[in-house]
């Protein structure tokens, strides 16, 4: 069900049109602003390292969430709801569009951060998912902070120095890329918008599908 535009004018204003035409209302959003698709497509359309990239594309939050997952799947037998967390952890900034950088965060201030997890909390319901535990969000943090270090080197053309420094990452960063394994290609490479938005998708629904059977 849609929901009733806001009061007119602008300023009255809270919500944001869905490709699917949907509205979503930030203040409040809900169970009923949620498509699958417009999930992929948003999340396919946002970018991580502020859109910068020393490829020719920049490399989508889709594919950095796929990343995340392949990694976590490396490290530990998972069952579908730990592989639909993995999945949906930075589901929130599809729906928004905005994958802030981390030293944007504190200028943006703790009403956006709380919109964030209200968002996040909403899709892991959305989607029939526990909130994480304090291991399973400590294992997350650790596979999502490789994937980090690696997409910094590889994608965004961070040194290693940089990494440790500025970054202040200790993991040791990937060579490997392990979406190769899965969907071929150039290690590394960011994927188009149409890869990405297809692929995301695809492994939504099998993670879902897995958990009817």
């Amino acid at each position: 069900m849609k929901k009733p535009a806001a009061a007119s004018g602008n300023a009255q204003r809270a919500w944001v049109r869905l490709p699917s035409g949907r509205r979503m209302d930030l203040r409040d959003p809900t169970f009923a602003d949620v498509d699958d698709t417009d999930l992929s497509l948003g999340l396919a359309r946002t970018f991580r390292w502020g859109g910068h990239s020393v490829w020719p594309l920049p490399m989508s939050v889709a594919q950095h969430s796929l990343l995340v997952l392949q990694i976590r799947r490396s490290q530990a037998q998972l069952d579908p709801d730990a592989q639909l967390r993995e999945l949906l952890h930075d589901a929130e900034e599809g729906l928004l569009g905005f994958d802030p950088i981390s030293p944007l965060k504190p200028i943006l201030g703790d009403g956006f951060l709380a919109l964030l997890e209200q968002m996040q909390r909403m899709l892991f319901a959305r989607y029939g998912v526990s909130w994480w535990t304090k291991d399973e969000k400590a294992q997350h943090k650790k596979a999502d902070i490789l994937a980090a270090a690696s997409e910094a080197i590889h994608v965004a053309g961070w040194s290693r120095d940089e990494v440790r420094t500025v970054l202040n990452i200790r993991e040791t960063p990937l060579e490997a890329d392990p979406l190769v394994a899965v969907y071929a290609g150039v290690p590394w490479e960011p994927w188009s918008t149409d890869h990405a938005n297809t692929r995301f998708l695809q492994e939504l629904h099998t993670i879902l599908a897995s958990r009817r059977n």
